[in-house]
């Protein structure tokens, strides 16, 4: 397998692929790879001919100095997980002056309002960090296709807004959420949990699970508030927001109109760990 550093190295490779007409797929990751992660190699290994993984922690899209400081840096053990697929992937791993220069900064986007709900009003900047380094690698990459999980469901909807909005050749390709046996999505940040916050971690899947079986027969300020009232009374978990939104616009449900589908989003603090979640609803 090979692992390419600099970008025009993989420029240089991507061109030989593309000129015999190799489809190519795209899987961005940030590293401390997991099963989630290589499901979609997988999924992106069974529509293209050829698998691009980059692997780069990007500093634009931390909003919190620390959070960015204890991200889990892994490559070598990435890069074993990722030889066991046995597939046709390229690793792509640069360093930061290699996507940013000498301006570690990220561009402004507008994504019709999409950036403003959920994630946008607790993580300043956040979703134009995610638009800047997105937006670089596809176009250094040049996928024909590119893999994102539904755990980060908002930035999934985001990223489809920017290729549509910058005209990106790109058919962005929305994956499950892979879990633990327990129903924690899974994320690189578990890691970072101790055992016991892992275990009481399973909480907040099993919260949205009733969530889903109380849509169908209550409003959704009374299921919000049930949320609400569950969180307060767990001594592990902390209870950063709880949305039941249109998987459309993202928009907080205010009146449920039989024809639009709906998602509950979901983000806990367990000690000093962030988590996301969300479970769709009515389909």
């Amino acid at each position: 397998m090979q692992i390419i550093k600099e970008k025009a190295a993989l420029q240089q490779v991507i061109s030989g692929l593309k000129s015999s007409g190799t489809t190519i797929g795209f899987v961005p990751t940030m590293g401390a790879l997991h099963s989630g992660h290589l499901s979609l190699v997988a999924q992106a290994a069974r529509k293209c001919d050829h698998v691009v993984v980059s692997i780069f922690i990007n500093p634009t899209q931390f909003d919190n100095p620390s959070d960015l400081q204890n991200y889990p840096r892994t490559l070598d053990s990435d890069v074993a997980l990722l030889e066991e697929l046995n597939l046709n992937v390229l690793v792509f791993a640069p360093n930061a002056f290699e996507l940013y220069g000498d301006s570690v900064t990220a561009e402004h986007f507008e994504y019709d309002g999409l950036e403003f709900e959920m994630e946008g009003k607790f993580r300043s900047g956040h979703f134009d960090g995610v638009g800047t380094i997105v937006k670089r690698l596809f176009e250094i990459v040049q996928p024909d296709m590119a893999f994102f999980g539904e755990k980060d469901f908002q930035q999934l909807q985001i990223i489809k807004k920017l290729t549509k909005k910058y005209n990106l050749p790109v058919q962005v390709i929305g994956c499950p959420i892979d879990r633990e046996t327990n129903g924690l999505a899974r994320s690189s940040r578990n890691e970072r949990l101790s055992a016991e916050e892992r275990e009481n971690a399973a909480f907040i899947y099993r919260t949205l699970q009733t969530v889903k079986e109380k849509f169908g027969t209550e409003n959704a300020d009374n299921i919000s508030h049930w949320v609400t009232e569950e969180f307060k009374s767990h001594p592990f978990l902390k209870l950063e927001y709880f949305e039941i939104a249109n998987s459309k616009t993202l928009k907080t449900l205010n009146k449920k109109l039989p024809t639009a589908q709906y998602r509950a989003f979901i983000a806990v603090y367990a000690g000093e760990i962030r988590l996301i979640d969300n479970v769709a609803l009515n389909y």
